[in-house]
């Protein structure tokens, strides 16, 4: 017992130097930020491990069978831990597991090697690109190196994915169909994040939705719901709404839909100025009022190229755009239209994204991918949804010009033109319904009378 005691000490007290040298020398660790508190932290902390494995390994010879089976319990935090992935990708993959109070959760564990490889990827990544910028002088995409800069650090950091999650459910609480899965702290390190565990099926598995009746025309209203008041009016943006990362399922309480939102890793936060200049943009471009599409483009970086930048924010043709991107859905040719535009002006798209602000960038990825999730789904964008928008752009500039006037008269006059659009929107909304109930109605009614009566 003694010996293995001494053991213990001897290589705690290693591991702990060895730590030290470590990250003095990589100029982790600054002596004299060294103080009593963390010292005598780090002191109970290991006092307290050594005694609960002294403790509990007592009563059996050292070394035996039993030894390594009592041990291997003394570590398991977890009554059950399926060792097949729910899901993997390049930086983690996901775990199901129940925890001793019966509690399932997801288990979000990082890849080994990944923090340590992931600064030479990026120093990879910025060789490469400078050289073939020196072949090709039009190839400007720097940008992806200095964004994997900035981004990968903080989706490394599990923590920062745990805050993001729990602010992006404080801010969307007020919808009642979005679920944001419980961060559970005490289990929770950067590298590893233990989550409630949520199940559902992928939001573009139109089947899925079939089979468990949920609607998937709402589904599609609420995404854009969500994703309008992240950006419009909240500048705080989950960026990777691919199919695993958004579920649906019935709640089992209420059996209502609900859209599940996971990852939390990375996110976008717009500057105000950005942010505004966005509302603008969006207003204009679903009111088609061309001068100030012009004006909001070129604030957002476009200069020039601001028909090539409506374009790819619509996912529109030019020609669309100038009739209204709401007037009528994408049709068959103007898709084939848009397809081969983007490839034949691919050194007008590279030379846009290197000159757009860098918020920008994944607001691009974001809706792109809405965009692929509306097309599996066959709910692309619907006058509804850029209503929709519209409110929330109004909303938005609303708040921000009554946070800029003291004036109670000022305030009450924005206020009353903020009810007063919102009020013209809702009118424009219930006369397009009324407009397509009316369509309906006549198109049953020519079927009627073209089809033979039933015998």
């Amino acid at each position: 017992m003694a010996r293995r005691a001494v053991k213990l000490a001897s290589w705690t007290s290693m591991a702990l130097a060895a730590s030290g040298f470590y990250l003095y020398s990589n100029k982790y660790l600054d002596p004299n930020d060294f103080g009593a508190v963390r010292v005598g932290r780090a002191v109970a902390t290991t006092a307290v491990i050594s005694y609960d494995y002294l403790t509990s390994l007592r009563s059996v010879p050292y070394g035996s069978e039993e030894y390594l089976q009592l041990r291997s319990e003394i570590h398991d935090l977890f009554v059950s831990f399926d060792d097949t992935p729910l899901g993997a990708a390049s930086l983690a993959q996901v775990h199901k597991a129940v925890l001793h109070d019966g509690r399932t959760v997801a288990v979000k564990v990082q890849h080994p090697k990944v923090q340590a490889q992931s600064s030479k990827d990026i120093l990879l990544m910025e060789v490469l690109v400078l050289a073939v910028k020196q072949l090709f002088p039009e190839f400007e995409f720097m940008w992806l190196v200095d964004e994997a800069k900035k981004n990968l650090p903080l989706e490394l950091d599990f923590l920062n994915e745990g805050r993001n999650a729990e602010k992006v459910a404080q801010m969307l609480k007020h919808f009642d169909f979005l679920k944001v899965p419980q961060i559970y702290w005490e289990l929770s390190t950067k590298r590893v994040l233990l989550m409630e565990f949520v199940d559902g099926g992928q939001v573009n598995d139109r089947d899925y939705m079939e089979r468990n009746n949920i609607d998937v025309n709402q589904i599609s209203r609420h995404l854009g719901k969500m994703y309008s008041e992240m950006i419009f009016v909240n500048g705080f943006v989950h960026c990777d709404p691919h199919p695993g990362n958004v579920l649906v399922r019935k709640h089992p309480d209420t059996g209502k839909a609900e859209i599940v939102l996971l990852d939390h890793g990375l996110y976008q936060v717009l500057t105000e100025e950005f942010r505004l200049d966005y509302c603008h943009l969006w207003q204009s471009l679903i009111w088609t009022d061309m001068k100030r599409v012009k004006k909001y483009s070129q604030r957002l970086g476009a200069g020039d190229l601001y028909p090539l930048f409506a374009c790819m924010l619509t996912a529109r043709s030019w020609n669309s755009v100038n009739r209204g991107i709401s007037q009528a859905p994408v049709t068959a040719t103007e898709a084939s239209e848009i397809r081969n535009n983007a490839a034949t002006y691919l050194p007008q798209i590279s030379q846009l994204l290197s000159h757009v602000p860098r918020q920008m960038l994944l607001i691009f990825k974001t809706n792109d991918l809405l965009r692929g999730i509306e097309a599996a789904l066959g709910t692309r964008a619907s006058a509804s949804s850029f209503l929709n928008m519209s409110r929330c752009c109004i909303r938005a500039l609303a708040a921000h010009n009554k946070k800029k006037t003291c004036s109670f008269f000022r305030r009450t006059q924005i206020s009353f033109n903020e009810a007063f659009n919102l009020w013209q929107i809702n009118l424009h909304e219930l006369i397009l319904h009324v407009k397509g109930l009316r369509l309906a109605s006549w198109l049953l009614a020519l079927l009627c009378w073209l089809l033979p009566a039933p015998h």
